[in-house]
């Protein structure tokens, strides 16, 4: 309903996404990560005062090389692995099973992480938009992170 009819789970592994799909649904984890990250750089600058502020040009350029590597990383993935390889596949081949468990656990972490972060962020912006709403922010985290558990849109379909 909200983001178009679900795929069946059979024929994932072999369709191709356009890249207006392929862009969303694959990087809004570290698109989210660099977003959040920027803000939080920001807040800290600004709270040092207009003294500090001439620091966001470095910041900026940090983030830019950040994003050049994990580009750089990614297409080099890309060309080594056609047929799809993910940072637990990469990392088995190349550097055992240790290295592609950690990975895989960092994995799991980073994406819990994200639906955190990201959820904490909507209901703070809700917040200070509503601030009446503001001694119910856990309450409202919690249950934007069911409502999106549950939904029958993150369930395989047969």
């Amino acid at each position: 309903m909200l983001v178009g009819e679900p795929l069946d789970t059979a024929r994932l592994g072999e369709t191709l996404l356009p890249k207006r799909l392929a862009l969303p649904i694959f990087c809004s984890d570290p698109l989210s990560s660099v977003a959040y990250a920027t803000e939080e750089i920001l807040l800290i600058l600004a709270l040092g005062g207009v003294a500090l502020l001439h620091l966001t040009w470095y910041a900026a350029a940090a983030i830019v090389f950040l994003l050049v590597v994990v580009i750089a990383s990614y297409r080099q993935t890309c060309h080594a692995y056609p047929g799809g390889g993910g940072a637990y596949v990469v990392s088995a081949e190349n550097l055992g099973p240790t290295a592609a468990l950690t990975a895989a656990g960092a994995l799991l972490v980073d994406y819990v992480m994200t639906v955190a972060v990201s959820v904490v962020s909507g209901v703070a912006a809700i917040t200070s938009a509503i601030p009446s709403l503001g001694d119910h922010e856990v309450s409202m985290s919690v249950g934007f992170v069911v409502l999106l558990t549950s939904s029958p849109r993150c369930r395989p379909r047969p």
